[in-house]
């Protein structure tokens, strides 16, 4: 394992946040010095010496084993959520060293979680680095190092397959030192798209900006304490509802049909049956809501629940209204979507719902193999035939998402669990929904959780967000010394 090659690239990853924290102090500066100028500007200047420092005395080098590849991944992340806590941290107030280091966490993860109660209490600045740990997270810590790694470096495709999973590449072709650049020019396109809809909605330029920021990243960190319902307008609600899809959906996809000028691309069996579900747990959800009294006419009823359910699918954790109060059948629907979630080759967390179609059709095809055991099947997605070294890898890492959700509500529910969140909180922030049932619902927030219990959660995040493999990879590879 080459340090010196990993600290190159993992101090890339602390000049990225330093330079929002900059552009933070900036905020800060236009709005007259706030109080969170000195926090921001230390914080500056501590992450841009430790992420500059390696490019002093390492040279830049084209040679990155896998190993390497896996340890860049990890440390850009753990690092980014330490240094990304340093503003909070210092700025005080509601964030003593735990929720300092749960904000960031749930930031740069995109996970929209927050223990704030009041946001609005926050300077601007402090909001805008808050969105701005999502736009970073969003992108992808990794993708950011992605760019600037040489394309002859034989982990390149290794690490992109990592951060941009390949499970729907029927519609999508293209050069593997491309894939990360799709990637970048679709997530900034959905972001300047929103932020334009924004302003023409109405909403004012800072906030344009901040959720923005979140929502090409699924994210969910709002300016305002009431998340989208702050601005009463239901077509700022249906742009969110557009946005919040389409960064659900696979990039590729989206690249391609702008490209090719052409909806057909679209034509993808995975998108098809991520549309299908969404309609039909919206449909179930809105009527639920009206008939149980919730809302009190149809369409406030079908904003508010397909809202509420693109916005638990696309882990975007936005809100127009506070579901605490829902029924049964409406939270369980939203407890459905947060662990199958969106599509691959998004911004999204959870399962994810290519995973999902790849197990139904390997269920599928070894009942009939049992029963015709002389015949031969194949699992196919659209026009792509899967192979088991294709499908293994899939269906394992639904296994490890399910124990894992179980270990981590065991572990919360052995450290006593005060507030009865321990598998619902452990399906939001595993799947870095955010937002869950309950005081922790679409308009609630963490802040009750007892600190071990948060640590916790931010430990769902991390996994959640790199796909458990590059964490597993990581341990193994320190503890086994014998690869």
């Amino acid at each position: 394992m080459n340090l010196k090659v990993i600290s190159r690239n993992v101090g890339v990853a602390l000049l990225v946040s330093a330079l929002f924290m900059l552009l933070s102090v900036f905020v800060s500066l236009l709005d007259g010095g706030d109080t969170a100028l000195a926090p921001l500007l230390i914080s500056f200047t501590i992450t841009f010496i430790f992420g500059i420092f390696p490019f002093f005395f390492v040279r830049k080098t084209q040679q990155i084993s896998l190993k390497d590849g896996y340890m860049i991944i990890f440390l850009s992340w753990l690092l980014s959520f330490i240094f990304g806590m340093l503003p909070y941290a210092l700025w005080g107030g509601p964030f003593t060293v735990v929720n300092a280091w749960f904000e960031s966490v749930s930031g740069f993860t995109t996970t929209g979680a927050t223990i704030l109660e009041d946001v609005e209490a926050l300077p601007r600045s402090l909001l805008f680095w808050r969105s701005s740990t999502h736009f970073i997270g969003g992108l992808g810590v990794v993708v950011f190092l992605l760019l600037i790694i040489p394309n002859s470096s034989p982990v390149r495709l290794r690490l992109t397959n990592m951060e941009l999973s390949s499970l729907s590449r029927d519609d999508y072709r293209s050069r593997a030192n491309k894939t990360v650049y799709i990637f970048a020019y679709v997530y900034l396109g959905i972001c300047i798209a929103a932020f334009i809809s924004y302003l023409l909605a109405g909403m004012p330029l800072f906030d344009a900006v901040c959720h923005a920021f979140s929502i090409c990243a699924t994210g969910g960190f709002s300016s305002r304490t009431a998340s989208i319902g702050a601005f009463g307008s239901p077509v700022i609600s249906i742009i969110t509802i557009v946005f919040m899809f389409l960064a659900s959906i696979h990039f590729g996809l989206i690249f391609v049909a702008l490209m090719n000028r052409s909806v057909r691309p679209l034509h993808n069996p995975v998108l098809r049956f991520y549309c299908i579900s969404l309609a039909v747990v919206a449909v179930i959800t809105s009527l639920s809501l009206k008939l149980q009294g919730i809302d009190d006419s149809w369409g406030s009823a079908f904003l508010d629940g397909t809202f509420h359910v693109v916005s638990y699918a696309s882990t975007s954790g936005f809100a127009i209204s506070d579901n605490i109060s829902w029924p049964m059948l409406p939270c369980f629907m939203l407890i459905l979507v947060s662990l199958i979630c969106g599509c691959a080759g998004s911004t999204t967390g959870g399962i994810k719902v290519d995973r999902v179609i790849v197990l139904f059709k390997a269920i599928h095809m070894q009942i009939l193999k049992t029963l015709y055991p002389s015949s031969i099947f194949e699992v196919r997605v659209g026009r792509r035939i899967l192979h088991d070294e294709e499908i293994y890898p899939q269906v394992l890492y639904i296994a490890m998402y399910f124990m894992l959700l179980g270990l981590s509500a065991i572990v919360i529910l052995l450290m006593g669990d005060p507030n009865g969140h321990a598998l619902t909180g452990s399906v939001a922030t595993l799947g870095n929904v955010g937002p869950s049932i309950g005081t922790i619902g679409s308009m609630g927030n963490f802040n009750m959780e007892p600190a071990p219990i948060k640590f916790v959660y931010t430990m769902n995040m991390f996994m959640g967000r790199v796909e458990i493999y590059p964490v597993f990879a990581v341990f193994s590879s320190i503890f086994n010394r014998k690869y």
